[in-house]
């Protein structure tokens, strides 16, 4: 039994948050009968973003994705990962269920500093691209010399 204006307030903060968590979780995944809509959000694939100073280096988890593909382009600062990953049955097979769809995604990165493109390289395996970029020279940090007076 409900006795005081709190124990409401702590009831409906419990049914707001199940209410939000519902939601985040039939905006993910929309199904249309028997198959879930082929839907890929803004942060797939998975990518980490390392700096060494003078490169940076992505590594992004693309699996059953080959380089045909993947397709990289680089626009100044701008570095957009797209492409599409194809779902279909093997010669001979037919489907009887299918949890992995197409799917088509696009994914923009924008650099805090200019990158050499000639300098840009990418490789996939194992289901991981990996695309180092050089930065420009005028990006690159230096050291600066401390003299005693």
């Amino acid at each position: 039994m409900l006795t005081r204006w709190t124990d409401l307030d702590r009831t409906f903060s419990v049914f707001n948050e199940l209410h939000r968590r519902m939601n985040q979780l039939f905006d993910d995944y929309e199904p249309t009968g028997w198959a879930v809509r082929p839907v890929v959000s803004q942060s797939w694939p998975a990518v980490n973003l390392y700096d060494a100073g003078d490169e940076l280096l992505i590594r992004a988890q693309v699996p059953g994705l080959s380089e045909k593909d993947i397709s990289l382009n680089l626009n100044q600062e701008v570095l957009t990962i797209s492409g599409e990953r194809k779902s279909e049955a093997p010669k001979g097979y037919s489907v009887h269920r299918q949890e992995r769809g197409t799917v088509k995604f696009s994914r923009s990165f924008t650099f805090p500093c200019k990158i050499n493109a000639e300098k840009a390289s990418a490789t996939v395996m194992d289901g991981l691209l990996t695309i180092k970029l050089t930065k420009a020279a005028e990006a690159k940090p230096r050291q600066i010399l401390v003299k005693a007076q």
